[in-house]
């Protein structure tokens, strides 16, 4: 999926990151003792990207993209994504990053020039939302892909119990992306694979439940 991205950027703006940009719709999956199970996510990329992503792939020229012609490239992303905790990072206050399994039902679409895959991380271990919070954060540590939560319904909770929980959308500061895209690529070639830079540009969805027995 990074190899494909890379391709992206550089057929765009050379000198500026993000070269991608998805919108990010995810679902926070709650057990009925209102721990969290898994996320499934929804990241729609913009044209430029699924422009690039889908030449080739409508094997019997008819000018849909199937699913069974999209499979191959979702499975590419997942299997890539991997590399990359899958740019999904769950935790508690400063605590560290909670271990996530495989994904599950993965899938591409295609829709009004847009592509978006869909697929589901489920924890390792149940984490408990029952008076305190519980961070998810979806970002690139590179700041290669722009994640941003969609502007409607960007998170909902679902599962056999959901009541007393909430879900809140936290942005990062405006300010510091902006001053991001001033920086050369000279600056994020030099980058480490552990620099985390794009941390600083997260979006969090945070879900809290106050009594985990209703």
């Amino acid at each position: 999926m990074l190899a494909a991205f890379a391709c992206a950027g550089l057929a765009g703006d050379a000198h500026a990151h993000p070269h991608v940009w998805a919108t990010v719709r995810s679902e926070i999956i709650l057990n009925a003792d209102h721990q969290i199970t898994g996320i499934r996510h929804a990241w729609t990329f913009d044209e430029f990207y699924t422009a690039m992503a889908v030449q080739g792939l409508d094997t019997n020229g008819d000018g849909v993209f199937s699913a069974e012609e999209l499979k191959p490239l979702a499975e590419v992303n997942i299997k890539s994504l991997k590399d990359f905790d899958y740019f999904t990072f769950v935790h508690i206050g400063d605590g560290d990053n909670l271990p996530l399994k495989p994904p599950e039902n993965y899938s591409l679409d295609y829709d009004k020039g847009l592509l978006t895959l869909h697929f589901t991380l489920p924890l390792e271990k149940p984490v408990d939302t029952h008076k305190q919070e519980v961070q998810v954060d979806v970002y690139d540590p590179s700041f290669f892909v722009a994640f941003g939560f969609a502007t409607e319904a960007p998170v909902k909770l679902s599962g056999t119990s959901v009541k007393n929980c909430t879900a809140e959308i936290k942005k990062p500061d405006p300010d510091s992306e902006e001053d991001a895209k001033a920086l050369s690529e000279a600056f994020f070639s030099q980058l480490g694979p552990n620099s985390n830079f794009g941390s600083q540009f997260a979006q969090t969805a945070a879900v809290k439940c106050n009594d985990a027995h209703l």
